[in-house]
């Protein structure tokens, strides 16, 4: 990727370029790059507004890189704000200016299955939380003891101190990066309330999430993305990542392999340090404000290689999902003084949290509205009046409308275009949606993944997490609002630095990056890696086959080519990955949205680990051509998602407690004697337990 790429200041108005449809259409970025081209460059006197972009060059247009390498010192797995800031960590270590100065220039790859201005990370709306104190007084050790109390005191509290001490830090390069956040009169960042945020040790509610209006996630994207650009990172772009690679002892990274979605190729990427990234799952449930992308890669990876999740029974709600649709409505709606309402009109979180209300954590509020649900106190979807009352009222209608519209700009557009609402004049139905997982790979806080053993942490050489797909334990039971880009954008970046580290110790000082042979000797041999990677990749060439060349003979399961989960008149061909991903959305959805028992789990587990699992391995592509055949990765997408549900199944199955975002309704309380512990659960199901780390903060009720 060339370095001179040319920055252009964009006026107030968006460009057509600069809208997210034209980004999420590369025939139609390249049909604009001559256009592009001919524009006239900014003076040194003109400032960057609203929106910057980095012209395509060369090596953007395509994305790909132009061969594979032999070995890479590094993979990044996901190009989100966890992914993108570990490779800006690395690049801006002080290890990698020392490669550098000495003529070594590592080898980086960044792999996404999307285009990166796609990542979900563009999706957050409301605010990053950081106690700048721009808006009133705040304290990190205030961050730090929310974070610990929203997580239920699940949270690792030597994490969470990292969290709270670096957030400003983390927040003010961000902004020096180049991320627009609102600002103050005076001209600081803006900052504005979030749920479970307080000042005083759980007191009264503080200004806390740095916000832009309510874009914040793609503001960072776009900075973090245009950052790495600049700096020459290489990616490859819609490659789907279906295999991690381990030493034959699970002790030591040896690579993945990847499917090129473009030309249906099959590539064996050897590396020395694998970081993944690829975001959470929340595709295992029906209603989820989570987009399509997000199935539960690098999670089901880490179990395939026969790697651990930690605390993967924790999957959190967002109380304010539109209606039927899932489509997040920012906590920012209730930060500006929007309040939920029951049937009947009360405004009832006043019941539940007397205190914060409806700022009360994300989990407490998901509760509540169950309750009124459950309590014969819910609404229908006004699109179907006729149908479930499994909703409640979210009234805006008290804050001013030029302020909402300057505010809130992407909530009033969601809620006018999916429900045909104004919401300065009307109620907005919502209910809780499948929103963050706060179980994950487990790693350590500088990002190294770990294997539970013995009551012990088995380092795995070269592997690294970050973001949602990793388990920090930052958040314990249940995430703050705000803490999720601070968790990636913090984690990431020392993600990335620990990895330059390791690099910088595999150079000697008379090798030069191209000599991977005299490198790295503490590790298994570079012949040793391609066998191993070669292997996984020729496997994963005959399962790419036999997908496209099945025939409806070799795939149907029953004598009579029925799939016993579907409808008598369902033929095996007629299986798709589309419609078992909706059936899997629907067994999630009554066995573990907001509450659940035994029986609910047992019943799911018994549909999944049977029919479900028989009718995933019968999925075949309707086409036999490898190019841009999306059918292909949706197959193992399924897949994926088949194998974490029933790991997240068997965790909530065996925490026999309630705690943060988990609610069993057999055991309603929260068990600190027995279970103030990590889950730790491989692909056998076989589940150890990890102690919390307890620093300064010892267990309390939890009350707001």
């Amino acid at each position: 990727m060339h370095r001179s790429c040319i920055h252009y200041a964009a006026s107030k108005q968006r460009t057509e370029y600069d809208s997210p449809h034209h980004v999420a259409s590369r025939h139609r970025a390249d049909d604009k790059l001559q256009h592009l081209r001919k524009l006239p460059q900014p003076s040194a006197s003109q400032t960057i507004l609203e929106h910057t972009f980095v012209l395509p060059c060369a090596k953007i247009e395509g994305m790909n890189p132009k061969r594979v390498e032999e070995m890479y010192d590094a993979v990044i797995v996901g190009a989100g704000a966890a992914g993108l800031s570990a490779a800006l960590g690395m690049l801006r270590s002080e290890e990698f200016a020392s490669m550098q100065a000495q003529g070594n220039k590592p080898k980086l790859l960044v792999i996404s299955k999307l285009q990166s201005l796609r990542s979900h990370t563009g999706s957050a709306e409301g605010g990053i939380a950081a106690s700048l104190g721009n808006m009133e007084h705040d304290d990190w050790h205030w961050h730090y003891f929310d974070t610990i109390k929203g997580g239920d005191w699940l949270v690792d509290q030597d994490a969470a101190r990292i969290l709270a001490q670096y957030a400003p830090q983390t927040v003010i390069n961000l902004e020096r990066s180049g991320v627009a956040f609102s600002r103050t009169e005076d001209g600081h960042i803006a900052q504005r309330r979030f749920g479970g945020h307080t000042a005083e040790y759980g007191k009264n509610p503080v200004k806390r999430a740095a916000y832009s209006a309510d874009r914040i996630g793609h503001q960072i994207l776009h900075t973090l993305w245009q950052q790495c650009a600049s700096q020459g990172v290489e990616f490859a772009e819609e490659w789907y990542v279906t295999d991690l690679v381990l030493d034959d002892t699970r002790s030591a990274v040896c690579g993945v392999v990847a499917f090129d979605t473009h030309s249906g190729n099959v590539h064996a990427i050897h590396a020395h340090n694998v970081l993944l990234a690829t975001g959470g799952a929340g595709r295992l449930f029906h209603t989820t404000s989570n987009s399509w992308d997000l199935t539960g890669d690098g999670m089901a990876l880490a179990l395939a290689a026969g790697l651990q999740l930690e605390d993967i029974e924790f999957m959190q709600f967002h109380p304010t999902g539109l209606a039927h649709t899932g489509i997040l409505l920012s906590e920012a709606s209730r930060a500006e003084g929007g309040i939920l309402r029951n049937s009947e009109g009360e405004a009832f979180m006043q019941r539940y949290a007397p205190e914060h209300r409806d700022l009360a954590a994300r989990d407490i509020v998901s509760r509540s509205i169950m309750a009124e649900i459950d309590a014969g106190r819910g609404v229908a979807d006004p699109k179907d009046p006729e149908g479930p009352k499994d909703c409640v009222w979210l009234d805006m209608t008290g804050i001013a409308a030029d302020h909402m519209e300057k505010a809130l700009p992407q909530v009033c557009e969601t809620i006018r275009m999916y429900a045909n609402i104004d919401p300065s004049k009307n109620w907005v139905p919502v209910k809780p949606t499948a929103h963050y997982t706060m179980g994950g790979i487990p790693i350590s806080l500088n990002g190294e993944v770990y294997r539970w053993i013995g009551d012990e942490r088995q380092r795995v050489q070269g592997l690294f997490a970050a973001g949602e797909c990793s388990c920090v334990s930052v958040h314990g039971a249940n995430r703050l609002g705000g803490n999720s880009l601070l968790d990636a954008c913090l984690f990431g970046e020392r993600a990335g630095r620990t990895l330059a580290e390791r690099i910088a110790e595999t150079f000697n000082e008379d090798s030069i990056g191209e000599n991977d042979a005299s490198r790295d000797k503490t590790q298994a041999s570079d012949s040793e890696y391609r066998d191993a990677v070669a292997e996984a990749a020729a496997q994963r060439k005959v399962d790419l086959n036999t997908l496209l060349n099945a025939t409806e003979s070799t795939v149907a399961g029953n004598e009579d080519g029925t799939d016993s989960s579907a409808s008598d008149d369902t033929t095996a061909s007629d299986i798709n990955a589309y419609g078992l991903l909706a059936q899997l959305g629907s067994i999630m959805e009554r066995a573990a949205a907001v509450r659940c028992s035994h029986a609910s789990l047992e019943q799911a587990l018994s549909t999944l680990e049977q029919d479900f699992s028989t009718a995933a391995q019968q999925l075949h592509a309707h086409s036999n051509t490898a190019q841009y055949n999306q059918e292909i990765t949706a197959i193992w997408e399924v897949r994926n998602l088949a194998a974490l549900a029933t790991a997240m199944l068997h965790a909530t199955d065996a925490r026999q407690e309630s705690r943060g975002s988990l609610q069993r309704l057999d055991f309603p309380q929260r068990n600190d004697a027995s279970f103030l512990a990590h889950s730790m659960i491989d692909a056998t199901h076989n589940i150890s337990w990890q102690p919390v780390h307890i620093v300064d903060m010892p267990p309390q009720a939890r009350i707001y």
